[in-house]
């Protein structure tokens, strides 16, 4: 049964990798701005932990209705690593191979962003400036930041997979 609950979640997660990339390819097609939308980001992860639920449940119904946690996390886990890993590549070829100058524009905003946040939290000039000249030397579209990036997220998405987790998991009853 271990061996259909991983499979089962790498199912998920190749899905969740799609339309992941998907959304990213949409994005990207519309309009690079809205890389920078709150709506684009709480659409993706909703999406997320949606299939990471569904993996959950899909992983349940395989094992008889009854999952431990650990089976319920590692469902979980294995569609989201998957899933975000195939948006991390398709995200670091599009903007690194396909379209680098659009990696530039979203680099600027990125910056004015920053700008925008520390002048509207009072910071001094000279902070602003340095860290302006620390974005500028660091390239946010470089293998060594996407998966830095990819590292963070997954982390995040983990936290919530033990919350998924707990309340998906589900005792056998007739196992002492």
């Amino acid at each position: 049964m271990e061996k259909s609950l991983k499979s089962n979640a790498l199912n998920f997660g190749l899905y969740l990798g799609v339309i992941l990339a998907a959304i990213n390819i949409i994005v990207y097609v519309i309009d690079i701005k809205l890389y920078s939308s709150l709506w684009v980001a709480a659409v993706s992860i909703v999406t997320i932990i949606t299939l990471g639920t569904i993996s959950c449940n899909s992983s349940k119904k395989l094992l008889g209705g009854f999952m431990s946690f650990k089976e319920a996390f590692t469902s979980y886990f294995i569609t989201v690593a998957v899933g975000l890993f195939i948006s991390t590549i398709i995200y670091f070829v599009l903007f690194n191979f396909v379209d680098p100058e659009s990696a530039q524009v979203l680099a600027e905003m990125q910056i004015d962003g920053q700008v925008e946040m520390m002048e509207n939290f009072g910071a001094p000039q000279e902070s602003i400036d340095e860290a302006v000249a620390k974005m500028k030397e660091n390239n946010p579209f470089s293998i060594g930041n996407q998966i830095l990036g990819y590292a963070i997220f997954l982390t995040i998405m983990s936290l919530i997979g033990l919350i998924v987790a707990a309340i998906t998991k589900r005792k056998d009853p007739n196992v002492a």
